[in-house]
């Protein structure tokens, strides 16, 4: 028991003593680790890249802790083999009950339910249908997190898939008009663009 006792005050001394950004740094590496050899649709870069600019711009707008760190692990649950546990084992070493509990929430809340391999009789339509309707009842911070993956994805793929750009724009547009509950200032930043972008497509 002493012992326990002893581990759990090292561990928490251990915590209390990193910054931000040494807690960023290790969650990127995680994150770089499960995603592994994947790359990004339309370049060879490595797939972290993506989640580190979601991040970025999430960080323009919060220093929160578990927004900054779901930002970067927002597709490891639906991407790569890592399992909820195992993200939850690594957090526990370097962030407290509260601030794992609430990453891990927000990283399901980004997981995508409907997808192809789940739901293989559905087309896209209806698939994006239903996830829109989940994703209206995801948390502000959440729904923050989807602006700046939006902002992230819609400056890349017009670039490298103009023909499918505006169907994925639209989608995107439609999302935004219906997730309203993340903060303002980005909510808006990601429809300007998106709206910009289908205007000159």
């Amino acid at each position: 028991m002493a012992s326990d006792l002893l581990f759990f005050n090292r561990l928490f001394l251990i915590i209390a003593s990193m910054n931000h950004s040494e807690i960023i740094n290790k969650i990127i590496e995680f994150a770089d680790k499960a995603h592994g050899d994947q790359t990004r649709k339309y370049t060879a870069d490595k797939y972290i890249v993506h989640p580190i600019r979601v991040m970025e711009t999430c960080k323009q707008y919060t220093e929160e802790l578990p927004v900054l760190a779901a930002a970067i692990l927002h597709d490891v649950l639906e991407d790569t083999a890592t399992s909820e546990d195992h993200i939850l084992h690594f957090l526990k070493d370097i962030m407290n009950e509260n601030d794992r509990n609430l990453t891990i929430k927000l990283v399901n809340e980004l997981t995508d339910v409907y997808v192809k391999k789940d739901f293989p009789k559905l087309n896209r339509d209806t698939r994006k249908k239903m996830e829109l309707e989940r994703l209206r009842k995801i948390s502000a911070r959440a729904q923050t997190i989807k602006y700046a993956d939006i902002i992230d994805n819609s400056k890349e793929i017009p670039q490298h898939d103009p023909s499918f750009a505006k169907r994925y724009l639209k989608e995107c547009n439609d999302i935004l008009l219906a997730l309203d509950k993340g903060l303002p200032k980005l909510r808006k930043e990601a429809i300007n663009q998106v709206v910009t972008i289908l205007k000159n497509l």
